[in-house]
C-alpha cells in the first residue's frame, strides 16, 4: 500500500491528530519490536503521508466508534466525502458503510486500485 501511495495511485486524507496517533502507535516499544520498525521508518512514513496525502481540518464532530480515538478517522473522511476508509479494524468494518463511505480491508482496497 505504501508503494501505491508513493506512486500517487491514491491520496491519503489525514489530520494533524491522525499523524500524532500514527507516531504514537508506531513508536511504542512492543509495536516497534514486533514489526521491526526503526525511528527512521516512522519519519519516512510521516514524510510520505505529508507529501502524497491531503491535510484536512475536520468540519464535523463524530462520536460513534467504540474507541473514541478512532472517531478522528471518520471526521477526516466526512470532511472530503472520501471514496473509502481503509482499515482492518473490526470496529470500523462493523460500520460499513459509514454515511455512504465504504470501509474496506487493505486487500480489498488494493484490489480496487
Amino acid at each position: 500500500m505504501l508503494r501505491a501511495l508513493r506512486d500517487g495511485r491514491f491520496t491519503a486524507i489525514y489530520t494533524t491528530d491522525i499523524l500524532v496517533l500514527i507516531i504514537d502507535v508506531l513508536g511504542r516499544a512492543l509495536f516497534r519490536a514486533k514489526y521491526h520498525i526503526e525511528p527512521d521508518d516512522i519519519t519516512a512514513l510521516i514524510n510520505l503521508i505529508s507529501l502524497r496525502g491531503e491535510l484536512v481540518a475536520p468540519t464535523r464532530k463524530v462520536i460513534l466508534c467504540r474507541d473514541p480515538k478512532d472517531d478522528k478517522f471518520l471526521e477526516a473522511a466526512l470532511t472530503t466525502q472520501t471514496d473509502c476508509i481503509v482499515s482492518g479494524d473490526a470496529d470500523f468494518l462493523d460500520l460499513n458503510p459509514f454515511e455512504q463511505i465504504s470501509i474496506l480491508r487493505p486487500a480489498e482496497f488494493l484490489a480496487r486500485l
